[in-house]
């Protein structure tokens, strides 16, 4: 098959419905040319229902980032579906979680704010080690976040968790460079997903898109984000790592 992904295979979290950015991804990376592996935690038959509306079959792996068992156990489950002797390209790192305290600055609880980095930064370099028994080539590593230049509306704590996970892109790539492994992430803008509905005030923090987007952004449409994965997942970008790529309608660079 051909496609700019032609003969990778690709490990995908964070698919739960059609309207998430890693279910784009997922479908893309088939489209071009990849062989897709999915995690899913807790709902995992939503997953693998999810999963049948993708072009092609993909298997679907019960991970919890927050579970060191699991995390030990998934260069297994992933050989169990490659084959021994047969390893992952890329990795698609599409998880993070915010208690409801973590979305009040000043009233979180370290709780709160421990359990967001916890899910949303620290997963990623978690999930990393995770597969790198499975990645003896090198590949590359690609996380979604939402940029954190700023102190958004209504973001709070979960901001932080994003100004966390990009500084750990940036140490992955310096200390996984060695082994060929390339870590960047793409910043998108808003999606009207599963995940915005657990974010109180997601309207009014959309909003700014739909005034300051000079490329334009459709809240509805993840693909355009998904594009942006499968890209640096493929051999593009060779020597691009530590980077954040943003998908966003151009708001990033926008004055005041």
């Amino acid at each position: 098959m051909s496609g700019i992904l032609a003969g990778k295979r690709i490990l995908v979290t964070g698919v739960i419905t059609e309207s998430s950015i890693a279910f784009h991804a997922a479908k893309l990376a088939q489209e071009e040319g990849a062989e897709v592996i999915l995690t899913g935690f807790g709902r995992v038959s939503l997953v693998e229902r999810i999963a049948k509306r993708l072009p092609k079959p993909a298997p679907v792996i019960e991970l919890d980032v927050q579970n060191q068992e699991q995390l030990d156990g998934l260069a297994d489950k992933v050989r169990e579906h490659l084959g021994e002797g047969v390893g992952l390209d890329g990795v698609v790192h599409s998880i993070a979680f915010g208690p409801q305290g973590a979305f009040n600055f000043l009233g979180g609880t370290w709780e709160d704010v421990g359990t967001a980095v916890h899910v949303s930064a620290y997963s990623l370099k978690a999930l990393t080690m995770a597969c790198l028994p499975v990645m003896p080539r090198g590949g590359s590593i690609v996380g979604l976040t939402f940029d954190a230049q700023f102190a958004w509306p209504k973001y709070d704590w979960m901001g932080v968790a994003k100004a966390a996970l990009e500084s750990t892109s940036r140490y992955l790539a310096r200390d996984l460079g060695e082994k060929n492994v390339r870590c960047n992430l793409v910043s998108a803008g808003p999606i009207k997903s599963m995940a915005a509905k657990s974010i109180p005030g997601f309207e009014e923090l959309a909003d700014v898109w739909n005034h300051r987007a000079p490329i334009g952004w459709d809240l509805t449409d993840p693909e355009p984000a998904g594009r942006g994965v499968v890209a640096l997942l493929s051999d593009w970008f060779p020597r691009t790592t530590g980077e954040i790529v943003h998908v966003d309608g151009g708001v990033h660079m926008m004055g005041a």
